[in-house]
């Protein structure tokens, strides 16, 4: 051998150089997804050559049976690389992961189209179940199963069926999906359809799926319609339970469909003869009719007067004296009741009745027993400011005004001496049935002084005055042969405004005056002095001629006083 082709014959060592080279450059990575030939099958392996220095070994069972055809050699495979060579030479290969990586790769390209995904649930897991999706591995939380719960998974597990993914991280391996969804997209399209061949004003059957507080749930035919409590009969239902049990087949019509939300109203009462009409002429106001008591709120009593019709007693109508006492403890649900129709309202639909009205007016019923000057006894039931209320015959109250408790002492310093539960004596002033008002007063039963002493008085009346008091604007004054005190203004002293002076008169004098006011009824009365004096000059002017006759007016005056003092002591 020469030395130049000694010098160009690759050693061992380069040999083995350009070989791992050769390695290197070719187009397998680890972690990528290759093509590989079947080579041999042995046993429950299957040898796979890569393409690398050494082949690989895959189980056969990761082909799966049914899904892939059963192996032989020769077959050209898709497996994944995990590694070029472990400890004993050989390549690390996977059919699963293969799968797994296709899969994953199919996934995202439906997941960004939104398109549904096949799988399979196979195992149950916290919170949810696990979905085989082709050989990635996915989450189904349980409220995705379905539309309303379910409490046994066993029929869907095992069985391939559509899911729409969630949720996807490559990264992390992680996805969730979701079959309600499907379902929830499969109905609404089934609704739509359904929904389209329904009419207001149809009148179509179904059966009752579910009751709540507020109505029913009635399945037309793969679509629900809400039968509302309000719709189910005219009369007042208070829970459908009363009418409806689930599985009841109804006859319904369709009131309202709204076609965007799919929702759908339905009514039973629509299929019957509506009781309100011709209402006003069947409950005419002032009619009385016998009902019984429905439902009992705060403001009042509702009653049925027959099925469908219902009218409210106001809580202002259920009793004449009772005010401001809850309805509950005037009437009971399902007592049966009289009650007088007070209005009709057909468009709104309200009968508003009373119940009082049956009943006579305790205050027109006091006014025939004690008629308005008879006496009545009572017992005290309150104290005010004003006066005194007692309780009387047929629950009612009378007053006694503090100006009606003495004749002489003030009304104040009277009411004192009365207290609650006291038993009183007193007359009936006054009855007013439309206001519901009883006056009654105390010092009425022993006279009134004012007349008594009075007797024949009346105004122009001259009574003698005895001074009891002097003050800056007149006298205060007793009226003999009374108790009667009357006050003297400054200007009704005397005639002569010089002469109206209230310190010419001492306590304890008398004289006579004129009187000028006298109202019994308001127990007034006025007198004055310079009143009398006028009197007196003109009635002396009438008896003894004029100033014009020659006479003085001094002469004329002085002969009526010496008339008057004639017969003064006669």
């Amino acid at each position: 051998m020469s030395a130049t082709a000694t010098a160009a014959a690759p050693s061992r060592d380069d040999f083995a150089a350009m070989l791992e080279e050769s390695f290197e450059n070719h187009d397998v990575a680890e972690g990528s997804v290759v093509q590989g030939t079947v080579t041999a099958i042995e046993k429950d392996m299957a040898v796979i050559d890569v393409g690398l220095k050494t082949e690989g070994r895959v189980a056969i069972k990761e082909f799966g049976v049914g899904r892939d055809a059963p192996l032989k050699v020769g077959d050209v495979v898709e497996v994944y690389l995990e590694r070029v060579e472990n400890a004993l030479g050989e390549a690390v290969l996977s059919r699963d992961k293969a799968r797994r990586e296709e899969s994953w790769v199919k996934l995202e390209v439906a997941f960004n189209d939104n398109q549904k995904v096949e799988g399979i649930i196979f195992n149950q897991v916290k919170g949810g179940f696990t979905v085989d999706l082709q050989g990635a591995t996915a989450f189904l939380p349980r409220s995705q199963v379905d539309i309303r719960p379910v409490r046994d998974v066993g029929p869907l597990m095992g069985t391939p069926q559509p899911f729409q993914i969630l949720k996807m991280d490559r990264r992390r391996g992680n996805i969730v999906v979701s079959r309600r969804t499907v379902l929830e997209e499969s109905r609404a399209e089934m609704r739509q359809e359904l929904v389209q061949n329904l009419e207001e004003g149809q009148v179509i059957e179904g059966v009752v799926k579910n009751i709540t507080d507020y109505g029913a749930f009635v399945d037309l035919g793969g679509i629900d319609g809400l039968l509302h409590v309000t719709d189910i009969a005219w009369r007042r239902v208070n829970h459908p339970t009363e009418l409806l049990q689930i599985g009841q087949q109804v006859k319904v019509k369709i009131i309202k469909i709204n076609h965007e939300t799919h929702r759908i109203s339905l009514g039973m009462k629509q299929l019957l003869d509506d009781p309100w009409q011709g209402i006003e002429a069947k409950y005419p106001a002032g009619a009385k009719f016998t009902g019984r008591v429905t439902n009992i709120t705060d403001y009042g009593a509702f009653v049925e007067l027959e099925p469908g019709i219902e009218g409210l007693i106001h809580v202002s109508e259920m009793s004449w004296t009772k005010k401001n006492v809850h309805p509950g403890k005037i009437v009971a649900t399902s007592q049966e009741v009289d009650v007088m129709v007070l209005e009709v309202d057909p468009v709104k639909r309200r009968i508003s009745l009373g119940l009082k009205q049956v009943m006579q007016n305790p205050w027109e019923a006091f006014l025939e027993q004690h008629p308005v000057g008879s006496e009545v006894e009572g017992e005290v039931k309150n104290k005010t400011e004003f006066g005194l209320f007692l309780g009387l015959d047929g629950d009612v109250d009378g007053m006694v005004h503090l100006s009606d408790l003495d004749w002489n002492r003030p009304g104040e310093v009277m009411i004192e001496e009365f207290k609650k539960g006291d038993i009183v004596r007193a007359q009936v002033l006054d009855v007013d049935v439309e206001k519901e008002r009883i006056s009654l007063g105390v010092k009425q039963l022993g006279g009134d002084p004012f007349v008594d002493t009075t007797g024949e008085m009346r105004k122009g009346s001259v009574v003698t005055c005895e001074v009891i008091e002097v003050k800056e604007g007149g006298l205060e004054v007793k009226i003999a042969d009374t108790e009667l005190t009357a006050f003297i203004r400054r200007a009704d002293l005397a005639r002569e405004r010089g002469d109206q002076r209230p310190e010419r008169f001492a306590v304890g004098e008398k004289f006579d005056a004129r009187v000028t006011q006298f109202d019994k009824k308001a127990h007034k009365i006025a007198v004055s002095i310079k009143a009398l004096e006028i009197a007196e000059e003109k009635e002396a002017v009438a008896q003894y001629g004029s100033s014009d006759s020659g006479a003085s007016l001094g002469d004329i005056l002085g002969a009526a006083l010496k008339k008057r003092d004639e017969n003064s002591d006669d």
